[in-house]
């Protein structure tokens, strides 16, 4: 197995590739701020992208924003890029963990994830696009088995919080669990809110690719799951939702996609009863279909441009008021019931909230999956290979670490 300690040929724990991006910049802060939880209470980081001016910026900028002057001095920059394989080679040889925070990654996360595996480094992302990850999953899983890396993609908003939820609704309740559904809710600051960049551009990217997604999934050549209790209905693609009080519709980011990999991996290699799993999104009122349609367009071309992305990086503050609320609802057969007979008999409700989405959230996600990968390497599968967070993090403390990091999971 490739090691999770740093030697003198591979000195960093971390490094954020992609570092001086819109999302690298604030997960440069999680890793400065949370450095005291690396092993031993000591962790080894370093910033690495295309332009070094920028990157040595970033660092000044978290400096300045925690206070924490000796970032200047104390973070390593090293250059590397997509389009440069022996940079990026250079790098992942020097890593035990490759943050990737180089998104839209159907253009740029392919070769860093090929190169991880070849040279030893553990890859973790945020990709929130079930085209990429599972063709990650496809052209590489048997590769980092070999090698013993552990490539483990939607490691932000997009996907730890429902992945994770649906395993911790699981947990807590006392019987077989058959099926979830999780309503999502997100609440705008004080100044208004803003979508989260990546969950709206996959999106996007999810609805123009889903003709090549069902392809991409025949090669799998997987059997359907096995149904354990009645069948989960599907609900219509606008409807009023008795749970959250207002209008929900299907979600259409990556949860459902990462959710069902996880629960085939918790089935397949665990032995583990598979849950069923529906994910929608409460908008709110009838006006508010018209409104969030109005700003996610907004929002995708504020970002397409430079103009509008230092616009958004102004307006940060705003959302920091900003957080989200997934609601969980399972039902299930409780201890002494039999499954294979009669309805469900037992039910439960979690929670899971945190704060705004793209930016506090997601970094926030992705450092403690790292954090818990290096802590924890006993707790994870038994061999390497192309990973969702449930099938990754479901036998380590992750969600304790979330629950003290401001995303918090609760029984209801």
């Amino acid at each position: 197995m490739a090691s999770f300690s740093t030697s003198s040929s591979r000195p960093y724990h971390i490094i954020i590739f992609g570092a001086s991006g819109f999302t690298g910049q604030f997960v440069v802060e999680e890793v400065a701020r949370t450095a005291s939880e690396g092993p031993k209470g000591n962790l080894k980081w370093a910033v690495a992208g295309r332009n070094r001016t920028k990157l040595e910026k970033v660092v000044e900028q978290a400096a300045g924003a925690l206070s924490m002057p000796e970032l200047k001095s104390e973070v390593d920059i090293l250059v590397a890029d997509v389009s440069d394989l022996d940079s990026l080679a250079a790098m992942c040889k020097q890593a035990v963990i490759v943050l990737s925070c180089v998104g839209p990654y159907r253009f740029f996360g392919d070769p860093v994830v090929k190169s991880c595996v070849e040279n030893g480094a553990h890859c973790i992302d945020i990709s929130g696009e079930p085209q990429f990850l599972e063709s990650m999953q496809l052209n590489y899983h048997d590769q980092a088995a070999e090698k013993g890396v552990y490539i483990v993609g939607s490691c932000g908003f997009d996907s730890i919080p429902a992945d994770m939820g649906v395993i911790y609704t699981r947990d807590q309740f006392k019987g077989t669990l058959t099926a979830v559904e999780s309503f999502l809710t997100a609440s705008a600051g004080p100044e208004g809110g803003c979508i989260h960049d990546g969950t709206w551009q996959s999106a996007i990217y999810g609805l123009a690719d889903s003709n090549k997604l069902r392809s991409l999934r025949k090669k799998f050549g997987h059997k359907p799951l096995p149904v354990v209790g009645p069948k989960i209905k599907r609900r219509g693609t606008l409807f009023y939702s008795n749970e959250l009080q207002q209008y929900a519709i299907p979600f259409m980011g990556t949860d459902p996609s990462v959710v069902k990999r996880t629960q085939r991996y918790l089935t397949e290699e665990l032995k583990e009863s598979p849950v069923q799993y529906g994910a929608y999104v409460g908008i709110g009122g009838i006006s508010n279909i018209f409104k969030l349609v109005f700003a996610g367009l907004m929002f995708f071309f504020l970002v397409k441009f430079s103009f509008g992305r230092n616009l958004l990086i102004k307006v940060k503050h705003t959302m920091e008021g900003s957080s989200f609320r997934f609601i969980f609802i399972g039902e299930g057969y409780t201890e002494g019931s039999d499954p294979s007979e009669g309805k469900p008999n037992g039910k439960i409700r979690t929670l899971v909230k945190g704060p705004e989405v793209g930016y506090v959230a997601t970094p926030i996600a992705m450092v403690q999956a790292a954090l818990t990968m290096l802590n924890e390497s006993d707790s994870l599968p038994n061999t390497g290979g192309v990973y969702t967070p449930g099938a990754t993090f479901a036998k380590t403390t992750l969600i304790d670490r979330l629950n003290k990091h401001g995303i918090q999971f609760s029984v209801l």
